[in-house]
C-alpha cells in the first residue's frame, strides 16, 4: 500500500506543477516551478504541513524537489534548536549535503560522458 501512496503523492505534486504551467496566464517555465516547489516545500515544512504529507506519501513526498525544500527547512530547524543562531546558516546545507553532492557529482560525470551539442 505504501508504494501506491507514494505513487499517488508524487503524481499529485507533478500534477500541480503541470497545471500551474498550463493554466496560468503568465509564461511559467520549469525553472519557475523548481524554485517555487523548493520554496513551497520549505514553507509548508516550517508551518508543519509537509510532515504529514511525508507520513502519508513517503518517498512520493520526499523525492520530488519540494521534498528538498522540506529537508532544508527541517535541517535548519533542528540546527537552530541545537546550535542557536549559527544553525540557521548551517543546518539546511548540512541536511541537504548528500543531495547537493550527488547533484554535483552526477552532473560532472554526465558532462564527461556525453558531448553537448549547441
Amino acid at each position: 500500500m505504501s508504494i501506491v501512496m507514494a505513487f499517488i503523492m508524487g503524481g499529485l505534486i507533478c500534477l500541480v506543477g503541470q497545471l500551474i504551467m498550463d493554466l496560468t496566464p503568465y509564461k511559467v517555465t520549469p525553472a519557475h516551478i523548481l524554485v517555487g516547489f523548493v520554496t513551497g516545500g520549505a514553507i509548508l515544512s516550517a508551518l508543519g504541513f509537509y510532515g504529514p504529507l511525508v507520513k502519508i506519501g513517503g518517498a512520493g513526498a520526499t523525492i520530488p524537489i519540494s521534498g528538498f525544500g522540506h529537508n532544508l527547512a527541517q535541517g535548519t530547524l533542528e540546527a537552530v534548536q541545537a546550535k542557536g543562531l549559527i544553525g540557521a546558516f548551517s543546518g539546511g546545507v548540512t541536511a541537504g549535503a548528500v543531495g547537493i553532492a550527488a547533484a554535483v557529482i552526477f552532473g560532472y560525470v554526465m558532462a564527461i560522458i556525453f558531448n553537448p551539442r549547441g
